[in-house]
């Protein structure tokens, strides 16, 4: 790109920021301090809120870089980076019922995390309830156990709702765990028009990595696309999708991979709603994602720019996205459960906070860090604390939120962005080729991508593809070709066990009991009607959310619920694979 066309960028980079700083002057909502726009060192130098070539400088390909805020987003989808607004720290919880995990949710707001994130139990993961047999010896364990609309309103107990942005990390049983939050919410007295927030809802990572789903994906589907329709026409700042790469990465595959099997996904549910007669500019920036941020610094630091990159042109040029904010990949960040060891837990500290620092210089909108006891048990008050004060020292202390996008221009990452980016497309080619064999005709029930996508899970391409990368990876560690400290390397240590939190068995016990205290107080005979009601809708093609919304209103349980779906569209039983 030659020195006029950069300057002609600097240009409308300058006065998009300081468009930005008169509505923040002028009092807009969520405006900063005045006078907090300015940035120094610590030893007192001015720092400017981006850099790029020096004047007059010429720079080849810099149109893929250019500046923060403007097309193709490489450098952030805000000019002002987070001068403007700072990610939001938003820290992952949930164990034992719903009373404990609001106690914990209560104390992360107080010590200044800025929205919360729900982890479920096993069984709610599943869709059972907490007295199903196959709930034993699960419940509350790894997330927060709920059963019905009456357990979301403890857990938001003296939350207001309207006011705190929630995500749900839940993707089989994301609709009817969604439409007990709205009951949460109106049970508040607040207008669900008004929610903010993200619902998991990505069926297609199950298939592909994490194991959890009710149904075969076609009925799955169906309710995203029901849930799609219902958000962009009455919740419209809330995201109804967070197409999540965390579980991929988590499961064996590279960056690379990560990255374009989890954009691979988001175009299915962009087909998806495209089918549904949906404008692309109304609800593609209901999608959000969420990625790993692994112990790699610099490769995770390309993979999230390459991510924005990526998302921008296929948005534009693929799907006809006209708007700025349907081009925009909005994405949340977790730390790398994966690389954190048992032994010398102490270091996961370290390695949560290079994780971390990734994620804020790869431009992450939110962030979870990840506690230094995770690898043996549900975080402890203390470790949660630890992983939450790493972003604060982050983001307060070492001034790495003064300049967006700090890396853009450097020879490595920039090298590292393209390569991730080129690797990336060459997945996608392999995807459509395959969405092509499905369809040779080309009439392809959503979308080229989709069909791909289920072509792909149906012959077990995904899980063979990332189970051969897991296997590269551990036989390297096997042979001392990769270093883990603690584990093959630096073993000595002179650090005793970890106090580590245990949920009781009576957390289930006295669970199934209110449950079923619970069941006997309801009104029996409305359950039945409703759920009779949400059977007839699953039958006959109609939307599913009201009559959802219904079975909920009267307390039918998320087992009962789940139940009546899977005996009309039967349970999915994943293809052997050798």
């Amino acid at each position: 790109m030659d020195a006029h066309a950069i300057e002609e960028g600097r240009r409308r980079w300058q006065a998009r920021y300081d468009a930005a700083r008169t509505r923040d002057a002028a009092g807009a909502p969520g405006a900063r301090p005045a006078g907090d726009w300015t940035r120094s060192t610590l030893s007192g130098d001015p720092v400017e809120p981006v850099y790029g070539p020096r004047p007059g400088d010429t720079y080849e390909g810099f149109e893929r870089i250019g500046w923060p805020g403007e097309y193709p987003f490489t450098r952030g989808l805000h000019s002002t980076g987070y001068r403007g607004r700072t990610w939001t720290i938003r820290q992952f919880a949930g164990f034992g019922n719903a009373e404990q995990t609001n106690e914990r949710y209560k104390m992360i707001l107080a010590a200044g995390g800025g929205g919360l994130s729900v982890a479920f139990d096993m069984p709610t993961l599943m869709g059972r309830d907490s007295d199903d047999p196959r709930s034993l010896g699960e419940v509350g364990h790894c997330g927060v156990a709920i059963d019905s609309a009456a357990d979301m309103e403890v857990l938001f107990k003296d939350i207001p709702l309207g006011e705190v942005t929630t995500s749900m990390t839940i993707s089989g049983p994301a609709v009817p765990v969604f439409c007990m939050y709205l009951v949460a919410a109106e049970r508040q007295g607040v207008d669900p028009s008004v929610l903010n927030g993200t619902l998991q809802t990505d069926i297609f990572k199950e298939y592909i990595a994490q194991k959890e789903w009710l149904f075969g994906p076609e009925p799955h589907l169906r309710l995203i696309g029901d849930l799609m329709e219902y958000c962009a026409a009455g919740i419209p700042a809330y995201k109804p999708l967070s197409v999540s790469g965390y579980h991929i990465r988590e499961a064996g595959a590279t960056a690379a991979q990560e990255l374009a099997y989890t954009l691979a996904d988001g175009f299915g549910y962009v087909e998806l709603g495209r089918s549904r007669g949906l404008d692309v500019d109304v609800f593609a920036p209901g999608l959000s994602f969420f990625f790993d941020a692994h112990v790699d610094f610099f490769e995770e630091i390309a993979k999230f720019r390459a991510a924005r990159r990526i998302w921008a042109r296929w948005m534009r040029d693929v799907y006809g996205a006209r708007t700025e904010k349907a081009q925009w990949l909005r994405f949340h960040t977790q730390t790398a459960g994966v690389s954190l060891t048992a032994q010398q837990p102490y270091n996961n500290v370290v390695r949560t906070a290079v994780e971390a620092l990734a994620a804020v210089l790869g431009g992450t909108n939110s962030l979870h860090t990840n506690a230094l006891d995770e690898t043996l048990a549900l975080p402890s008050e203390q470790a949660a604390e630890i992983a939450l004060r790493t972003q604060q020292v982050l983001m307060e202390e070492t001034g790495v939120a003064h300049v967006a996008d700090p890396l853009g221009g450097s020879w490595y990452v920039e090298q590292l962005t393209d390569r991730i980016e080129a690797d990336a497309e060459k997945v996608f080619e392999r995807i459509r080729e395959r969405g092509l064999a499905a369809h040779p005709d080309g009439r392809h029930p959503v979308g080229p991508i989709t069909s791909g996508i289920l072509r792909g899970i149906e012959d077990g391409w995904f899980t063979g593809e990332i189970a051969e990368s897991a296997f590269r990876y551990q036989r390297a560690l096997e042979k001392g070709e990769k270093k883990v400290v603690g584990v093959n390397a630096h073993t000595g240590s002179v650090t005793g066990e970890l106090e580590i939190l245990r949920v009781s068995h009576e957390v289930e016990r006295a669970q199934v009991r209110i449950l079923r205290e619970r069941r006997a107080a309801r009104d029996g005979a409305a359950v039945r009607t409703a759920l009779d009601a949400l059977l007839t809708a699953a039958r006959d093609g109609s939307g599913m959310i009201e009559p959802m919304l219904a079975a909920v209103r009267a307390e039918a349980t998320l087992g009962e619920i789940c139940g009546v779906l899977r005996e009309e569209w039967g349970e999915y039983t994943e293809p052997a694979g050798f």
